[in-house]
């Protein structure tokens, strides 16, 4: 019976050991999985363009209302709506005949002011030598002279009346004041121009240059003024600043424009400052009154620091969070604020330093607190081109 006992002890301790032996495998079998992969990027500082967006509207160069100086029937228009005109082109021709008789009538009055004049000077001069030997009065002397005089002033008026009829004369035919496009006419012939006022004919505008009026808030000035003064932003060296044009339909124009002035007031209703820039616009794509945004380089900072679109995840109240890597490889979220893209770039002014770690890739397999592996994120050779909007 005892040899019995201990043969049924010795196989439930052989039972139990394999029992444990197989428990074992088992918790080595149900192990957790690795933790996930993640790309990161590691955060480095780079000169970036402070830059600023805002809206405004095309303006000519120069406008010029084409308008009647003489009454008369518009006889004809000689242009096409819409084209290029050269300064002096004929654009319209009022009826000239009766300016051109206005002009022989003057002519007719200085002739005849002429012949007058030269029949009482010849008298005064006369009278003159009469006048010695006491064979005319003194009386009848000086009434010669008096006429005389009075010639040449009639002679002076009847002359400055026919530069005045040749003058209307001219205004008959109406020409370009500037070289621009030209729209569409504003009265149709037969119509009678310039009576008692000077009829507006059609408006004239050069578009090569053109320009590009915007404002900007003055608390954005001075802001960017302070952060220069204290050495946060490097100015843009004079002549550099740069300022592109966004289109309607989102295109950027193709040519660079250049800073011309930025208005000394500030509108008290606004709060806004005026400013004015250049553009060259060969193919006549802008118009006047067309709106577009400006985008105006300011300043330069050495410090800045960007972080990919696809790692900022912007919540409803605006607010900008990304998931930062520890150095134990733990997953923190982290607040920043990045109000400006530049491409595919979010722009953050504060919330990352220098050497962290931001996930770009994999953010679906992640949550705060969780440990991750991360690697060094490669972005796609076909990156879009970078474009720059302020939000």
């Amino acid at each position: 019976m005892a040899i019995y006992t201990k043969k049924y002890a010795l196989s439930l301790a052989c039972f139990a050991a394999i029992t444990f032996l197989f428990s074992g495998c088992g918790k080595k079998t149900a192990s957790l999985p690795p933790p996930p992969e993640v790309g990161v990027v590691t955060v480095a500082t780079k000169p970036l363009p402070v830059t600023t967006e805002l809206p405004g509207r095309i303006d000519a160069v120069r406008t010029a209302e084409v308008r009647a100086r003489v009454a008369g029937i518009l006889l004809k228009e000689n242009y096409v709506e819409g084209s290029d005109e050269k300064a002096g082109d004929l654009l319209f021709q009022i009826d000239p005949a009766p300016l051109q008789a206005s002009y022989d009538s003057a002519q007719a009055a200085l002739a005849k002011a002429e012949a007058s004049l030269k029949q009482t000077q010849a008298q005064a001069d006369r009278y003159q030598t009469l006048v010695k030997i006491h064979a005319v009065s003194q009386q009848d002397f000086d009434n010669a002279v008096s006429s005389a005089a009075q010639g040449k002033a009639d002679v002076l008026t009847a002359k400055a009346n026919v530069e005045t009829a040749g003058l209307n004369l001219g205004y008959a035919t109406v020409t370009a004041p500037i070289s621009g496009r030209i729209g569409k006419a504003l009265v149709t012939e037969g119509a009678l121009v310039g009576q008692n006022e000077t009829t507006e004919l059609a408006v004239i505008q050069q578009l090569d240059p053109i320009y590009f009026d915007f404002t900007e808030s003055s608390v954005d000035v001075l802001r960017l003024r302070k952060q220069l003064a204290d050495g946060q932003l490097q100015s843009v060296a004079p002549g550099a600043a740069k300022i592109t044009l966004l289109l309607e339909d989102g295109s950027v124009y193709p040519h660079d424009g250049k800073l011309l002035f930025s208005d000394i007031t500030v509108d008290p209703t606004t709060g806004m400052i005026t400013l004015r820039a250049e553009f060259p616009n060969p193919d006549n794509v802008l118009l006047p009154g067309m709106f577009a945004r400006g985008r105006l380089e300011q300043a330069v900072n050495d410090q800045a620091i960007a972080v990919s679109q696809r790692a900022v995840v912007h919540g409803a109240d605006g607010g900008a969070t990304v998931f930062v890597v520890t150095p134990d490889n733990k997953i923190e979220v982290r607040s920043l604020k990045a109000d400006t893209a530049l491409g595919d770039q979010w722009i953050v002014t504060s919330g990352l330093k220098t050497g962290e770690r931001v996930v770009v890739e994999g953010l679906q397999k992640i949550k705060p607190g969780a440990t991750v592996k991360p690697v060094p994120f490669v972005p796609a050779t076909n990156a879009p081109a970078m474009t720059q909007t302020n939000q």
